[in-house]
């Protein structure tokens, strides 16, 4: 069995991500380093792309570093170990959320999703995830505002879910992959939560926003996103990530015409992300 993994600069990840889902449906592996993210998927010899003695090439008009190694036999196995429970949140001081793989031990005291790691399309991992998590625990801490919630970019809908059990709804998402509309529909009756998952493409318009709107995009479609905004439809409270720390100020610019003012910001290595409230007149 080989494993290509692929390592890149954060603000390529979308893109790359994108590219390495048509190579290999059934799952990419990824990794989040400092500075850096690392994808990598499995197959057998002659499966993968032939990628010679190259250490970096171009994908998704970016150079990346790449590397191929043999793995054991025993690799599904390892696999499995590598994907551990992550709890978000402290439990002993409010609401948490659990995300574990199915065949992890449940946690009935705790807001638990459970998604299967072998999806593409986000398991909860990712610093961007959490930090939208942890802005969403801060909110249901605090008593509300509950309500409908919209999760624009929702992947494999991991925000909705969580949202979900921790007390917004109804829920909504969408994404402008095909198949990642399909994983977070999947996801959400595996959870068993009402919620309602559709292909939109951002850059052209924007669906109805929800209250509480959760956008884990990159700073580009953040901006898309603020530019699509109208006086009949702006959330009252926005979550951002997918944004890195040094783009704060270009996100929050573009928001910040509408209305809408930073309540506060998060951080997890280079990713960032923003919490926004709506004045009101």
């Amino acid at each position: 069995m080989i494993r290509l993994a692929v390592r890149c600069q954060p603000e390529q990840a979308e893109l790359v991500l994108a590219e390495l889902t048509v190579l290999a449906p059934g799952g990419v592996e990824e990794v989040a380093g400092d500075g850096y993210v690392e994808y990598a998927i499995y197959g057998a010899e002659g499966e993968l792309p032939d990628l010679g003695e190259e250490e970096a090439v171009t994908i998704a008009g970016g150079t990346v570093e790449v590397e191929a190694t043999e793995v054991a036999d025993d690799w599904a196995d390892r696999w499995r170990s590598f994907h551990k429970p992550l709890l978000v949140g402290d439990p002993k001081s409010g609401p948490a959320v659990w995300i574990r793989p199915p065949w992890e031990p449940e946690r009935e005291d705790l807001a638990e999703v459970v998604v299967d790691p072998g999806q593409a399309f986000g398991t909860g991992a990712h610093p961007t995830t959490r930090l939208c998590i942890e802005a969403l625990i801060e909110i249901a801490g605090r008593g509300g505002p509950f309500g409908a919630l919209s999760d624009l970019g929702c992947g494999s809908g991991v925000l909705a879910i969580a949202a979900g059990k921790l007390g917004w709804q109804p829920l909504e998402g969408c994404d402008h992959e095909v198949a990642a509309v399909a994983a977070a529909r999947e996801n959400a009756e595996v959870n068993g939560v009402e919620a309602k998952f559709e292909r939109i493409d951002l850059k052209a318009g924007l669906p109805r926003l929800a209250p509480t709107t959760v956008a884990n995009l990159t700073a580009p479609l953040l901006e898309a996103v603020a530019a699509g905004l109208a006086p009949d439809n702006l959330p009252e409270t926005l979550i951002c990530s997918g944004l890195l720390t040094s783009e704060y100020d270009r996100v929050r610019a573009a928001f910040e015409p509408h209305g809408l003012v930073e309540t506060g910001r998060g951080a997890m290595g280079d990713w960032g992300s923003l919490t926004f409230a709506r004045e009101l007149a």
